[in-house]
């Protein structure tokens, strides 16, 4: 199917468009008999009735096939605002030489988000970080919006160079989407959380910064869990870089595998706990995995919501 695609004649932003319907078509499909009852056929045009509400815009009509209460959607009215927020650090560039990094396997995940918001006529924007905000948009609904968002992804996904090293603030860079976003909104962030353990505290006052402008967050914790958590490395001689200072380490893997995976899995659980403590979504996302579990994720926080 993918020889048939003329690329020369999608826009910029065509092929990260095309992955992301692609996967939420996929994603519909696999759901269809879930939970989410009528969601692939009516999903842009209806939302659940919630109690209480006006009766004034209830499809009866769905409701006779579905036994379920629908209120019909309009394209003017918009649910939801959600920001999607990417670290693009230098160690999101991980693992170094790969097709998918944590950076395109995060790009390809908030376009797929996007792909679904854009049919439930809700508002999105986009925030990129680094040592500083690289982009950041207000979120919107039209059209024009959306092919901007895709191919600030795109652009950034291709053109994002590994010589070209970006450390993380990502304490200082939450703090401000606090404050730059509407209140009430959607906040779903994408990074590896490899900061400084000693920004840990700042992490969390970041975090509360958030809850505090009655915002809901999701925390996509991006990692590639083989080599990150687990350290299935091959048992030879490594010498590793970190990709944000440059600073080296000669190693044999296996004599220190055991005290690593204790070490970092004893830092993520204090992330995730701590989150739980402030009522966020705390999601660890494997990018040797698909990304069900990111849309999935996204789909019950949303009904939460509404």
């Amino acid at each position: 199917m993918e020889n048939k695609i003329d690329r020369e004649k999608l826009a910029f932003f065509g092929n990260i468009e095309l992955k992301a319907k692609q996967v939420v078509e996929g994603f519909i499909t696999g759901i269809h008999k879930s939970p989410f009852h009528g969601f692939s056929v009516e999903f842009a045009e209806h939302r659940l009735y919630n109690e209480g509400e006006s009766t004034r815009h209830i499809d009866w009509k769905l409701y006779g096939r579905t036994d379920k209460l629908f209120t019909k959607k309009y394209e003017e009215e918009t649910n939801l605002r959600c920001q999607l927020v990417i670290d693009c650090s230098s160690s999101m560039l991980s693992p170094k030489g790969e097709k998918l990094t944590k950076l395109s396997y995060s790009v390809y995940a908030a376009a797929s988000l996007i792909e679904l918001l854009k049919r439930q006529r809700d508002a999105v924007g986009l925030t990129l970080f680094s040592e500083e905000i690289d982009l950041h948009t207000k979120a919107k609904s039209s059209t024009r919006h959306h092919i901007y968002l895709y191919s600030e992804l795109e652009k950034h996904l291709h053109q994002y160079s590994s010589d070209n090293i970006k450390k993380t603030s990502t304490v200082e860079s939450l703090h401000h989407v606090a404050e730059l976003c509407h209140q009430r909104s959607l906040i779903v962030i994408f990074s590896d959380l490899l900061d400084d353990p000693s920004q840990k505290e700042g992490f969390f006052q970041a975090l509360q910064h958030l809850k505090h402008n009655k915002h809901e967050v999701i925390v996509f914790h991006t990692i590639d869990k083989k080599r990150e958590v687990d350290f299935e490395l091959e048992n030879r001689p490594y010498q590793l870089i970190d990709m944000e200072t440059g600073e080296k380490i000669k190693l044999q893997p296996k004599q220190f595998k055991e005290e690593y995976s204790k070490e970092i899995n004893k830092y993520f659980k204090s992330l995730e706990m701590k989150c739980t403590d402030y009522h966020i979504d705390f999601v660890p996302v494997d990018i040797n995995e698909g990304y069900d579990e990111v849309l999935l994720k996204f789909l019950l926080k949303r009904q939460k919501l509404h």
